[in-house]
């Protein structure tokens, strides 16, 4: 193992792992986000503009306290990160989801950030491939890496992943799963109302989210075609490193809720509002392909899931404001109940991450390949992949000796490591393997 490639792993864990709050007012500029402008709206509501390198323009997150918080008082809450639609805005939840009178009363903060530009297609919140020099807009970087740490930094959170949810609509609705799948050790509990949980792994829901995804970008945002995630032909590894369907494994112990419909018009549906439209029945007839596929294949991994797959509805804010009606009192049961699995497995595309407390640097050419850490606790784990080091939570007792025993098809080493100051163990993994740690 070279220092170049402890030090990466070292700085990865560093970058999730928790740190204290304070609270600041008004909300200061930190965590790659600075403050350009802010709008009370109510005795609840206050507006954010924010700018940032990770895109090209200014955007929105609007912050919704709890009824009656008092801002001298010590009380802290935990958060619900809501996103919007394609071509949507943080107000569309306000006005047309009735989120103010369903989380009224409520002790969670709601979080609503911008996903796209002033109401254009938005980012499918990824950082864009651009043909794999990347730059561009990072939507994905935005959202989950600057987002949430301003939010904890600034507002009174209980900032750890017991109390951190995430959910949203349509284009939301696969932000929140992506969100969840890529960062499980930050979210306990997802919801995705009308949303396309699933983008790659089955083979007709992935014809169907390139075109929406190809006419959001080339329709509606103006760029080339596949700047977000490349050609799903020629790049199909970089889509399974950004679909929840492939990374399922990634959400075990994480609390899922799924709404979908069939896109024929049903009870919430009016003459007025065109019964759903062409588009609202289209749309979510290819969002209910999505979510039923994303539901059958946890239910294939033994991953329990929430499903409501109600026969009539489109793809409208009065069945998403009934969504999430009905999913706050879910949530915060959620809160007051919350679970840690023992075990965990995560699979990346990413040359190094941290989750967990675990950090992974594979060892790999420039070419992505997706590799995965599998039922990882203090007595070990399975590798497949690369090449890669691997270290370990602090779950020993500094300076003592350990046994690691590496199973590599037929082949077994062992080798006595020391657990570092930090009470680590570092295991260099010759690529797709077992190991034992005693």
């Amino acid at each position: 193992m070279t220092r170049r490639v402890l030090t990466a792993v070292v700085l990865a864990i560093a970058l999730v792992a928790p740190t204290s709050t304070a609270v600041a007012s008004p909300p200061d500029s930190s965590d790659g986000l600075t403050v350009v402008s802010t709008s009370v709206i109510d005795a609840r509501q206050t507006e954010y503009t924010v700018s940032t390198s990770a895109l090209t323009r200014p955007v929105r997150i609007r912050v919704v306290m709890p009824t009656g918080h008092d801002a001298g008082s010590s009380k802290r809450y935990p958060v619900l990160y809501l996103y919007h639609g394609t071509s949507g805005r943080p107000s569309d939840w306000i006005g047309a989801g009735d989120a103010l009178a369903t989380t009224a009363g409520k002790d969670v903060i709601l979080v609503l950030p911008e996903a796209g530009y002033d109401g254009d297609g938005g980012g499918f919140f990824n950082d864009e491939w651009n043909g794999g020099k990347r730059g561009g807009s990072k939507w994905e970087t935005f959202e989950y890496d600057q987002v949430i740490p301003w939010i904890d930094h600034n507002f009174p959170t209980i900032a750890d992943r017991d109390h951190r949810a995430i959910a949203g609509l349509s284009q939301g609705g696969y932000g929140a799963m992506h969100g969840a799948a890529l960062h499980p050790d930050r979210f306990t509990s997802v919801a995705t109302f009308s949303g396309a949980p699933e983008i790659y792994r089955d083979p007709v829901v992935r014809t169907g989210a390139s075109l929406i995804i190809e006419a959001i970008t080339v329709g509606l945002n103006g760029k080339a075609p596949f700047t977000i995630l490349g050609d799903p032909v020629t790049n199909g590894v970089h889509w399974q490193g950004h679909d929840p369907g492939t990374l399922v494994e990634n959400l075990r112990g994480m609390d899922i809720s799924l709404w979908t419909a069939t896109g024929v018009p049903g009870s919430l549906d009016t003459l007025e509002g065109g019964y759903g439209g062409i588009s609202g029945n289209v749309i979510e007839a290819l969002t209910h392909g999505s979510t039923l596929a994303f539901a059958a294949h946890l239910r294939s991994a033994g991953i329990p899931r929430r499903l409501d797959n109600y026969v009539f509805g489109t793809h409208t804010f009065p069945y998403w404001a009934q969504d999430l009606r009905e999913y706050l009192p879910i949530l915060m049961n959620r809160f007051a109940h919350p679970s840690t699995p023992s075990a965990i497995t995560y699979s990346s595309t990413a040359r190094a991450y941290s989750q967990w407390n675990w950090g992974v640097a594979v060892h790999r050419d420039a070419t992505e390949r997706l590799t995965t850490l599998k039922d990882a606790s203090s007595t070990g784990f399975a590798f497949t992949g690369d090449k890669a080091t691997v270290v370990t939570p602090p779950s020993y007792a500094p300076g003592a000796t350990k046994t690691v025993r590496i199973k590599q098809l037929l082949k077994t080493s062992t080798t006595t490591v020391r657990v570092d100051s930090a009470g680590r163990i570092t295991v260099a993994v010759p690529g797709t393997s077992e190991v034992r740690i005693s």
